[in-house]
Order: structure tokens, then sequence, then C-alpha cells
């Protein structure tokens, strides 16, 4: 064996001890999963300058995004294979969309239906692994025969989605948990749906909202929660939206049952910015969200 002096073991200890400080400090600095935007609370922007718009995001740190507002083929007026290329440009994946039942829009392509062949081929040409059904109007939820209308839709759609590797998904509001004819169409989805075939995209604002606890509904469903909306909500009467770390959710609670849940990503969103400008409130959202154990 080589002899080495006192002065040289040492100093190689110290290194090896600084190497393990600084290696646990980067595994709690950074987030173990990517933090998400959807784009929706920026669409004001979007609509100004789509490119700059999503350049800034990526600025402040987001390396995924949750699209919205696919029609006719396009992303934001851009074709599949170009919308990838700027999303490879800035360093971002967009492992979800958010789209329509069409229902209520008949002639909109793209939505569940009309259109969604190619509205999947779209989606897997950019690399995106969720497809969401985003909103039911009200015309669209006014009884339980319409939800098992959707049901069946749903059922049909990720049936679709599965050809092509894509996991379809329900993103939800608070009328789903208010009773009609003394049922919940929110429990109705859960066991009307294959839970293989759809899983949910749980809005954790929503959820609160309608006075429902996220931690008991992945303990229901274990592993049906792959997809997050991240928002905050105002201590306040009103309850309005709120940037993440400003408001009355414990988000950390919530990760601490990821695993319960299933979650795969996560996407903050902000309906509305009343506070601050929505780029700034995705800031504020983005540094409080590194601070938490994700």
């Amino acid at each position: 064996m080589t002899k080495i002096s006192r002065k040289e073991f040492l100093k190689a200890g110290s290194l090896a001890v600084a190497s393990t400080l600084l290696t646990r400090f980067d595994s709690f600095a950074k987030p173990s999963k990517p933090i998400g935007l959807q784009l929706y609370t920026l669409r004001n922007e979007l609509g100004k300058d789509v490119e700059g718009t999503i350049r800034k995001a990526a600025e402040i740190g987001y390396k995924e995004v949750e699209l919205f507002g696919y029609g006719n083929g396009k992303f934001f007026g851009k074709t599949p294979k170009e919308f990838a290329a700027l999303l490879k440009e800035l360093g971002l994946n967009a492992p979800s969309g958010h789209y329509m039942t069409g229902n209520t829009m008949p002639n909109a392509q793209g939505t569940l239906t009309n259109g969604w062949e190619k509205a999947v081929e779209d989606a897997a040409t950019i690399g995106q692994k969720y497809m969401v059904c985003a909103f039911l109007f009200p015309d669209e939820r006014k009884t339980l025969d319409q939800y098992k209308q959707h049901i069946d839709l749903f059922n049909k759609a990720a049936e679709t989605c599965k050809k092509s590797g894509i996991q379809f998904a329900y993103h939800n509001h608070d009328f789903e948990f208010q009773p009609i004819d003394g049922q919940v169409p929110y429990d109705l989805i859960l066991k009307g749906t294959d839970p293989k075939l759809v899983k949910m995209e749980l809005d954790l604002y929503w959820a609160a909202f309608a006075g429902k606890d996220p931690v008991e509904l992945f303990k229901k469903d274990p592993g049906r929660y792959p997809l997050w909306h991240i928002k905050d909500m105002e201590k306040s009467a009103e309850r309005a939206f709120a940037e993440v770390g400003t408001g009355s959710i414990d988000f950390q609670r919530l990760f601490n049952a990821q695993k319960t849940a299933g979650l795969k990503h996560f996407f903050v969103e902000q309906d509305v910015a009343k506070k601050n400008p929505p780029l700034q409130a995705i800031e504020i959202s983005f540094n409080n969200l590194s601070k938490l154990k994700v």
C-alpha cells in the first residue's frame, strides 16, 4: 500500500465530507419532480406573444408545461412539429394537455367528440403522455344521465388514447362534488370509468373549495391521481385564487401523500391573478414550491 502523509489524509477526508454535504444539500434544494405550469394561467400573454411568454416561464425555472386550446391540428397556432421544436429549444416538456368534450361546440375540431383521433396523433407527436378532459359546461352537467353519457365518452376516448400510449384523465372543479338526486357526480365518474383507462387530475384548490380532503381521496382510490393542479386559496371569506404558499392550503401535507396518490406530474395554475400580474404570480408560486419537499 502507498503511504500518505497525515496532511494528505486530512485533505482527502475534508473533500469527502464536503462532497457528501453538497450532495445532501443538493438533494433537498432541488424538487424531486420537475415543477410544471398549466399555460392557461398565461392565456392573455400567450394571445400576444406565444414564444416570448413560454420562454419567460422557462426562464423562471419551469421544466414542464400543460397545454390548452388545441384545435384544428395546431397548438397556439403552430403545427405539432413546430411546437415540439419550440419546446425542445426552451428545454421544456409537455407531458399533458387539456381538451373539451365538444358537446357544446359541435363544429370545433380536436375535441372528444370531433376529430379525437387526430388530436391523439398530434399529442403523441409533441410527446404528451396525458390527455385530460378539462371542463364540463353548465349545460353538460345538469343531470345524472348526462354524467353517465360522459362516463361512456371518457372510456371510449381513453381507449383511443391507449392505442398511442397516452393516458386519459379527468380534471375536476367543485361542481362534481355537489350531489344531484342524492348522488355525487365525482363518485360516479370514479366508479363508472375503467381505473386503468381513466385517471384523475385533481385540482387541489377546487377539491378544498368543495370541502374535500385530497388525502382522503387518495386513500380511497390509491394510484388514480397521477396529475395535480397546484393553486392556493386566499385566507378570506371569498377564498379566491392565490399564489402557492401565500394562502391556506398545506401543500407539504399533500405532497407527503404523493405515493398514495400515484403522482407523476403537477402543474401550477392560477385561474385569476388578482394581486400580481400572471408572470409575477407564477414566479412567486415557483419559488415557494421550490422550498417544499416534492
